[in-house]
């Protein structure tokens, strides 16, 4: 990113952490945003590059024998993913280059157990899935959600709940009950994203029920979307909770109107690795994340950045996932 790019965003960290009286340690001179937040509930996020504190466990032969052969003999996990998600899950650290979050750390136990090097990378959120498609890397790690259609291309083995959550302005005084109250109003979305699905297929009922349009806003990252909500430019934004939650806490300038499984009123949705169908990881992947679930190191990983609400007692293959749009 550029140096005003940076700027604006370690602007933007100063002034929440200002705005809510954080404690944050590590602290450089002239003011420059730390490498630890702290609420007010007592959840601490790192943001350094270092992630000192990052989970971290051993091979697991009987399970890495599951790999496919061309992966084990390269011996790396190449991992794609959004670097633009947000705290916590996916972002840059407090250097602006080093990729850390949950999914990072996710990634990292699953290539820890495998016995392989994790080569993180980042991309727009579509091209990942061509990334996959072309076999540049072996895996999208980054908040993706189960869906039927993506099933039809991709193996998923899922590791967290997918929940969204409606984010606004603080002082904002309307209240959500369902679609029809964002009926009027300039709602921001992720386009590609599950969130974009739903949102499309509310806006298309609002219309045949005879309401308003919802205004649909697209930005190019979360900070963005801060910016807009700050400002009063958008009524709301409609993102994964785990984000939301991080940034209500910290910003106080918003709050959360209300929360929602990534497939609406269909299903519960959930979050889960995707690589390519029928290439063979899946089921080591799936292995490893169970193995983390029944051993106690997942909930490591929950537990360091917040994600208490998203916890799954099993890995699956394969689940149902959100319907295909207009099914």
């Amino acid at each position: 990113m550029g140096s005003a790019r940076t700027g604006r965003r370690r602007g933007i960290l100063a002034a929440v952490l200002a705005t809510v009286a954080l404690v944050t340690a590590a602290c450089g001179s002239g003011g420059e945003v730390g490498n630890e937040v702290r609420t007010a509930d007592g959840q601490v996020f790192d943001l350094s590059p270092e992630q000192s504190t990052r989970v971290r466990t051993d091979k697991v032969d009987a399970i890495a024998a599951k790999v496919p052969q061309a992966i084990r003999d390269r011996g790396t996990f190449v991992v794609t993913g959004s670097a633009t998600t947000g705290p916590p899950l996916r972002f840059h650290a407090t250097d602006d280059r080093t990729l850390v979050g949950s999914e990072i750390d996710f990634a990292y136990l699953v290539a820890d157990i495998l016995g392989l090097r994790l080569e993180p990378l980042a991309a727009d959120w579509s091209q990942n899935f061509v990334k996959i498609d072309s076999g540049e890397v072996d895996a999208f790690i980054s908040n993706v959600t189960v869906t039927e259609e993506r099933k039809e291309k991709y193996d998923f083995a899922t590791y967290r709940l997918d929940n969204i959550a409606l984010e606004v302005p603080k002082d904002d005084d309307w209240t959500y009950t369902d679609r029809k109250s964002l009926a009027g109003k300039r709602i921001g979305v992720g386009s590609g994203t599950n969130q974009e699905q739903l949102l499309v297929e509310w806006n298309e009922s609002n219309i045949a029920d005879g309401l308003p349009a919802i205004d649909i806003a697209y930005y190019q990252q979360a900070t963005d979307y801060y910016l807009a909500l700050s400002s009063h430019r958008i009524d709301g934004y409609l993102g994964p909770n785990p984000v939301a939650v991080y940034h209500s806490a910290t910003s106080g300038d918003t709050k959360i109107a209300t929360t929602l499984s990534g497939a609406g009123d269909a299903l519960q949705a959930e979050i889960a690795v995707a690589t390519k169908k029928g290439n063979g990881l899946v089921t080591a992947v799936h292995e490893a994340l169970q193995y983390a679930i029944d051993n106690g190191i997942y909930q490591r990983v929950i537990d360091r950045w917040g994600l208490r609400s998203e916890v799954v007692t099993q890995s699956r293959i394969n689940p149902p996932g959100l319907p295909k749009p207009g099914a």
